[in-house]
């Protein structure tokens, strides 16, 4: 047993149920206690005694100096148990039996069971008759359900103090705690059985299913984990300190349940940890059973919400194909590409010439391959896809947590349990409501929703500027594509306000959360949730909002532009409309946060594991000729692994719905405007379940497991979603596409009104009847004369076009304005109209919870008062 010690970590009366100081033994006065340990096991016997710390030595360690009672145990006590008390067990060498004894009912006898060369431990008589574990199971099988990380302080340091207060704390609750040395202090932690019996009588055995039915008595890892995680964040010291606040303090360095090496082996077997799984099946309960059930219904989720994808991406790519297949046989394209004698007026003040309408021909092609009535119709599919596939995956949903016997879970009722069982006087938080402090939380949203909105105007005023230095440039290309040059880099720039406004947002949110005093960690994860959704909306979409239904309508007329401090006048929408602006914008985003994003995701933790690595693990010690090399504790092994992973936090699982809810936006709000958008986060999606397993399982530290229903608040920011992309797709179809005008034009101007013409396309002149006219010589007097055409006289040049709808004479708005605008308001009151019903409609047509499922928990509730009829009236008989 070279290499261990044990301490004493202060000794008990026997009132208290503690250990005996060690000249109550008659066979061995001032001897120390024993351990039973076997050479190279991974954990100590689960059933040694609370208040004993192992502790094992690393000889590369700097050494601690060692306080206290500390000796090295000897070989065992002697053969002759005569002497030993009643009420005293022998953990792992004694084979307990019963006996019936006055006054108690059942009292162990011991009888002796030796094991050649082995310690033991002698441990008080506990309450719970039930044993850790059974005393001959091999100690490498045995787990540790916590890691507690500190560095190695001075001897008498406060920190040490600290420390020393905190884990004596762990051992009046009766936690076996194991010390390892090393580069840092490792703390093994491990909670009394009495406390999981504790858990399972508060709340009926809730994890019956997850028990192993050869031995129904052990208590699921994940449920181990969860508890003991609540009471070492809830232990005070007697310096009022939680484990948060010594972390602050840096007395503890990290806390984290260890990985399960044959889990992790299950996983890459079933390849969902791995790259060349991507299209495997998901082993969902094996991850509940492994990561708890939270981040099992975020698996479940994303997979459910790809495989819909799948059919929303295939509507979209055939929308796309469809206006490929239109991309030269559009009337409006043709006009555009045929004017060549129409003169537009310039895009800029100084420096900008006349240019003529045919010149952007491939750009109104790309227009209407994207703005056709193909687009109106998988705007209406996708409203109802978003409705399909909430109310499909209620019902899924409803189907797994029902197989997990948890449909009926109460969260609040676990809540209070699992505080009762970390202490006994535990009194809950009451609910509370400040309208004093809600209405300051308000109106520091509004304030922070103003801020993002300002950003998004700060986006705007680039682009004006670049387009307006693009238009002067020397390079002909970037001169005559100077709109088009804008838009792609003003997008870049705002997915790098993206980047940086995602961290402000989280600091802010918190910030707003703790001002807000939530009860619970659920409640405050709901507020944060809202909050933090509600600033990334505002990030991500401001921008696009402003191109989708600002762009060109807010900017004036020639010789009255509407102007950014009196300088630079504001963007103007093409002739074919500003769709393709949208379209550009989306495009950019959404591939930029789907590749780089997801390529950082993966190598900042994989780089940051690697270096990990590196620096942590200390060099092997060199063995002298003749010196034995000492076997190294297993546990020492898998602790430093797992220490070497990255740190996880509360947020881990939060960002990955987050992000996908981000995704999910934009899939659906303005997916009229880019139809391809659901095939790129289908994807991306196939990707990222593997990305994020790989992660939790190879790069990342275990989470700590949390129990669910459901997705929680997330489901609601679906729904409000949902509601969003009809009234979204709406105002794209109303307002950015040139849908209604066109249909406006083909009605009332069109050469096909007042008679039946089918040798003539209804849209003929529809471009000429949508430019207004400007004379030149209105321009402003600032302005400076631009440069002229080539092959154009300077004073042939009187009258130049611009997209409006504005009488030739004053430039007041004509009568098609108003038509237009009318048309566009009553198309917007009726498709939102028309989808919002058929999004109740299909919430009303499926069932959330499937009628197999009702059944189910009809029989449960029957089958359950039936027992509870037939205990009664066998009492009564008795």
């Amino acid at each position: 047993m070279s290499g261990h010690q044990v301490k004493q970590e202060g000794a008990k009366s026997r009132a208290d149920g503690g250990f005996f100081s060690p000249g109550q033994f008659p066979h061995s006065p001032g001897a120390p206690l024993g351990i039973m340990s076997s050479r190279g096991g991974c954990s100590p016997s689960q059933g040694s005694s609370p208040s004993i710390i192992l502790e094992h030595k690393s000889p590369a360690g700097s050494g601690e100096p060692q306080t206290g009672d500390q000796e090295r145990v000897g070989e065992g006590f002697g053969q002759d148990c005569s002497h030993l008390p009643p009420w005293a067990s022998l953990r792992g060498c004694w084979e307990k039996k019963t006996q019936d004894v006055p006054g108690s009912p059942l009292e162990p006898s011991l009888h002796w069971f030796s094991f050649q060369q082995d310690e033991i431990l002698l441990t008080p008589w506990r309450d719970f008759p039930v044993e850790d574990t059974d005393p001959f199971t091999p100690p490498s099988e045995e787990k540790w359900d916590f890691v507690l990380v500190s560095d190695i302080h001075e001897v008498g340091s406060e920190k040490e103090t600290k420390r020393k207060k905190f884990l004596d704390e762990l051992s009046k609750k009766g936690f076996t705690i194991k010390k390892i040395e090393d580069m840092k202090l490792f703390y093994g932690v491990r909670a009394p059985e009495q406390v999981f019996r504790k858990y399972e009588c508060l709340l009926g055995n809730p994890d019956k299913k997850l028990q192993n039915e050869n031995s129904p008595q052990d208590i699921p890892m994940t449920t181990r984990i969860r508890i003991v995680n609540l009471i070492l964040r809830h232990t005070v010291t007697p310096d009022l300190e939680k484990l948060q606040d010594l972390m602050k303090k840096n007395v503890f360095e990290a806390m984290f349940p260890l990985h399960e090496k044959e889990a992790v082996r299950e996983f890459s077997k079933d390849n969902w940890a791995r790259w060349r799984g991507v299209f495997n099946e998901q082993p969902i309960e094996k991850i509940r059973c492994y990561f708890g059930e939270k981040v099992a219904l975020y698996f479940a989720w994303l997979g459910w919400y790809t495989c819909l994808l799948g059919v929303a991406a295939l509507a979209g790519v055939l929308t796309f194909v469809a206006g490929i297949a239109l991309f030269s046989s559009s009337q409006v394209s043709r006009e555009i590409c045929e004017a060549n004698t129409t003169i537009m007026c310039p895009l800029c003040d100084k420096k900008c010439p006349y240019w003529v309408l045919s010149d952007t021909c491939t750009y109104a092609k790309v227009t209407h391959m994207i703005d056709n009535e193909a687009t109106v119709l998988f705007a209406i599919f996708m409203a109802l896809w978003a409705t399909v596939f909430l109310e499909l995956w209620k019902r899924q949903r409803a189907t797994v947590v029902t197989n997990w016997d948890l449909y009926g879970w109460d969260e609040e009722e676990e809540e209070l349990a699992m505080g009762l069982i970390n202490n006994l006087q535990y009194e809950p938080r009451k609910y509370q409501h400040s309208y004093f402090r809600s209405t300051i939380v308000l109106l520091l949203v509004l304030l922070m929703i103003l801020v993002l909105i300002g950003i998004a105007h700060a986006l705007v005023i680039y682009r004006v500027i670049a387009t307006a230095l693009f238009a002067q440039s020397s390079l002909g290309l970037l001169r005559e594509q100077a709109d088009t040059m804008a838009v792609i880099t003003g997008a870049m720039l705002h997915y790098l306000t993206i980047v940086i406004m995602t961290k402000i947002n989280r600091r802010v949110a918190l910030f707003l959360c703790d001002l807000e005093k939530p009860r619970s960690f659920s409640q405050r994860e709901k507020t944060f949730t809202m909050k933090i959704f509600t600033f990334q909306f505002f990030t991500n979409f401001s921008s696009l909002i402003y191109i989708a239904f600002f762009l060109g309508r807010i900017n004036g007329r020639p010789g009255h532009y509407v102007r950014i401090a009196g300088r630079w006048r504001l963007e103007e929408c093409h002739p074919s409309g500003c769709i393709t602006d949208l379209f550009i914008q989306m495009a950019i985003i959404m591939l930029l946060k789907q590749t780089i994003s997801n390529v950082m995701e993966y190598l900042i933790p994989w780089i940051s594991h690697k270096l990990r690595k590196t620096h942590k693990r200390p060099k092997k010690r060199s063995i002298f000729l003749g010196e034995e090399e000492e076997a190294e504790d297993p546990c020492k092994r898998q602790w430093l692994r797992n220490y070497e992973l990255n740190e996880v936090n509360v947020f881990s699982l939060f960002d990955e719905f987050l992000e996908m809810m981000i995704q999910y936006s934009f899939t659906t709000i303005f997916v009229a405007a880019f139809p391809l958008a659901p095939l790129l986060a289908f994807l991306n999606n196939i990707f990222e379940i593997h990305l994020d397993a790989i992660k939790m399982v190879r790069l990342h530290r275990r989470m700590v497991p949390r129990r669910a229903n459901d997705i929680g608040i997330w489901l609601q920011v679906l729904e409000a979603i949902g509601i969003l992309a009809v009234i979204g797709n709406g105002l794209v179809i109303a307002i950015t596409s040139d849908f209604i005008p066109m249909q406006v034009y083909k009605y009332m101007y069109s050469p096909c009104v007042g008679e039946n013409r089918t040798d003539v396309d209804c849209s003929t002149g529809y471009i000429n009847h949508s430019l207004s006219v400007f004379r030149i010589r209105d321009f402003e007097p600032d302005m400076g004369v631009p440069e002229m055409l080539p092959n154009f006289d300077r004073d042939e040049i009187k009258e130049c076009r611009y997209r409006d709808y504005r009488n030739a004479d004053d430039y007041t708005y004509t009568m098609q304005f108003w038509h237009v605008l009318a048309a566009r308001l009553a198309f917007l009151i009726i498709f939102e109209h028309v989808a919002l019903c058929v999004k109740l409609i299909a919430a009303w047509y499926i069932p959330d919870v499937p009628q197999k499922v009702k059944n189910e928990l009809l029989c449960r509730k029957h089958t359950d008062l039936r027992k509870e009829l037939s205990m009664m009236e066998y009492s009564t008989e008795v």
